[in-house]
């Protein structure tokens, strides 16, 4: 056997190539076996570079390709989510409208955030939202951001702590309403029968 020949064959059989769909993102997934310890993902446009050691089984290696193919999608979309600086104008407009504005340093939107829409640090002015909050009405993300404001001078969800929410932000009830049929239908979705699905698409 040419070992020119030999080499390539040996090649083939490390190296395997497949798509995955993550989050509606098709990729082609690259995955090749070496000498290496753990599994190694990098995102190169839509392909997935992934290095993985020989002794992995076939099984184990498909659900760890999946979850780092989600994460470095989802690292790659909150790039995209902050190219600008729209975010940190909105807070800071809305923070003018407390009676002491707190302050808002930065804000970012991240993609590793479910169950909350919001956070901030009185102390850092860091500001983290919730990554849907890009796409949704500007009203809706405006009492988001009162909503984590107000937090600096009340810790609770107290009477006190929703008038002033309320003072900063006039549309929080019609934006709360909003954000609970948001989070209805998302967490409902994939269950629903296609037909309801297509109706509420207006298909």
């Amino acid at each position: 056997m040419r070992a020119g020949a030999g080499s390539g064959t040996l090649r083939r059989m490390r190296e395997t190539v497949q798509k995955i769909t993550v989050d509606g993102t098709t990729l082609r997934a690259r995955i090749v076996r070496k000498r290496v310890r753990n599994v190694n993902a990098t995102l190169v446009g839509n392909e997935l570079r992934v290095s993985a050691p020989p002794g992995v089984q076939r099984a184990e290696l498909d659900a760890m390709v999946r979850r780092l193919a989600r994460m470095l999608v989802r690292r790659a979309r909150a790039e995209v989510l902050n190219a600008d600086d729209r975010a940190l104008a909105v807070a800071r407009k809305v923070a003018e409208k407390f009676p002491k504005p707190p302050r808002v340093r930065s804000v970012r939107f991240v993609t590793t955030q479910r169950s909350r829409w919001g956070s901030y640090s009185p102390g850092t002015g860091l500001m983290r939202l919730h990554g849907s909050l890009r796409q949704l009405p500007a009203w809706v993300l405006e009492a988001v951001v009162a909503h984590e404001l107000a937090h600096s001078f009340h810790a609770d969800h107290s009477a006190a702590f929703w008038k002033l929410v309320r003072e900063a932000c006039p549309a929080t009830d019609r934006a709360n309403a909003f954000l609970e049929g948001v989070s209805w239908i998302s967490e409902r979705w994939e269950r629903l029968p296609p037909v309801e699905r297509a109706l509420l698409a207006g298909s």
